[in-house]
This record gives C-alpha cells, sequence and structure tokens, in this order.
C-alpha cells in the first residue's frame, strides 16, 4: 500500500508573490512553524538538494533529511523527492499554483510509502501530512497575505 495526500489553500495574494515567498527556500524556517533549520547542499539549475531539519516532536525526537526540488516556474509547479528518506520508502511532492480571480490556488500533493519497519503505517502518515498540511498552508497564506496587504499600503516612493 502507498499513501497519497492532496491539500490546497486560495491565497489573496497574486502568484509572483506566492511562488516567491514559498520558493525561497532559504527563507522557510521562517515560513513553515516545523522547520528549525535548513541547509543548502547544492543548486544546479532549477534544482537544489538541501537538509531540513525539524523541531523535536514529543518525544524529543529531531528528524532530519535531504531532499532535492526542481522548480518549473513557467509551468507554474515544484517537484520534489526525498534523497535521504528516513523512515519512508519513498517521498515525493508535487507543487502547483493557479491564478483565480480570488488570487492564487496552492496546492501540494504527496505520493509516499512507509518502510516496513517504520514506526507508523501509511495511513498514519497520510493523516498526519493531512493534519499538518492543512495547518501549514493556512499559516503560509495567513503570512504571504500579511506581506501582500503591507506592500499594498507602502506609501509611493518619491
Amino acid at each position: 500500500m502507498a499513501g497519497h495526500t492532496e491539500n490546497s489553500i486560495t491565497v489573496d495574494a497574486p502568484l509572483d508573490l506566492v511562488w516567491d515567498i514559498t520558493n525561497d527556500i532559504e527563507n522557510w524556517p521562517r515560513l513553515f512553524t516545523e522547520y528549525s533549520s535548513l541547509e543548502v547542499l547544492s543548486r544546479e539549475g532549477d534544482t537544489t538538494a538541501f537538509r531540513l531539519t525539524m523541531y523535536p516532536d514529543d518525544n524529543g525526537k529531531v528528524w532530519s533529511w535531504v531532499s532535492e526540488r526542481t522548480v518549473d516556474r513557467a509551468n507554474r509547479t515544484v517537484r520534489a523527492r526525498r534523497v535521504e528518506t528516513g523512515p519512508f520508502a519513498h517521498m515525493n511532492i508535487l507543487w502547483e499554483y493557479s491564478e483565480l480571480p480570488g488570487g492564487t490556488q496552492m496546492r501540494w500533493t504527496q505520493d509516499f510509502a512507509m518502510k516496513p519497519d517504520a514506526p507508523v503505517d501509511d495511513d498514519w502518515m497520510t493523516d498526519n501530512i493531512n493534519r499538518n498540511s492543512r495547518t501549514q498552508m493556512a499559516l503560509i497564506r495567513d503570512r504571504i497575505e500579511q506581506v501582500a496587504r503591507d506592500r499594498q499600503n507602502a506609501p509611493l516612493p518619491r
């Protein structure tokens, strides 16, 4: 069996702003509440390899892994995969962005499978990813909308 999640949210902000903020990976520890640090390991064209480290979980365990992500601004997509899979047999992620009358829709799709010896199964992880994605997307939406409001209200340069 494998896990699959799809979550989306509409951000009341222009696509370029949503794209720029969510794809500024060095800023992810300030954008996402779950990541304590991010280290860029390499960049080649539109592909970046990086190490993400989370804050300790409820049991005090710190999770960290290497991922690789490729941005395709022309098609408004980002594809990522875990290189160091940890408890996952595989983890593939697709981010898609669409312009809507009310702003920008951001969709995250994750396809994965847990290893047989992982501490949780695919169903548990599916529920966890869905719950966490909705929380993080709402926080990200609020932060980006605040940036959009601040820019809209900024005085014009003289």
